[in-house]
């Protein structure tokens, strides 16, 4: 089941608690975010830019490279948004 069905804003929400939860079980942080891409699956640049600003924002002062990417659709039915992070922790 996707949260928040037709809402960018909160997908993108629960999206990066999501990611947090991710790197906080691989013994890592946002600090350690090298690279993310921000899918949303929508056509309209405002759509794009609401998701955007939600990450960005969520991001805090850690400015990793980051694509944001407009696309037709998404795995799972009603789900607008997917982060996808890549993160290294060195022991």
């Amino acid at each position: 089941m996707t949260v928040a069905p037709g809402s960018y804003l909160e997908q993108t929400q629960v999206a990066f608690d999501n990611l947090l939860t991710a790197l906080a079980h691989a013994g890592a942080g946002i600090t350690d975010v090298l690279s993310t891409r921000l899918l949303v699956a929508s056509s309209r640049q405002e759509d794009l830019w609401e998701a955007w600003a939600v990450y960005r924002e969520a991001m805090g002062a850690h400015d990793a490279p980051s694509t944001l990417i407009g696309v037709t659709v998404l795995g799972y039915p009603d789900q607008l948004v997917e982060i996808e992070a890549m993160a290294a922790v060195v022991d």
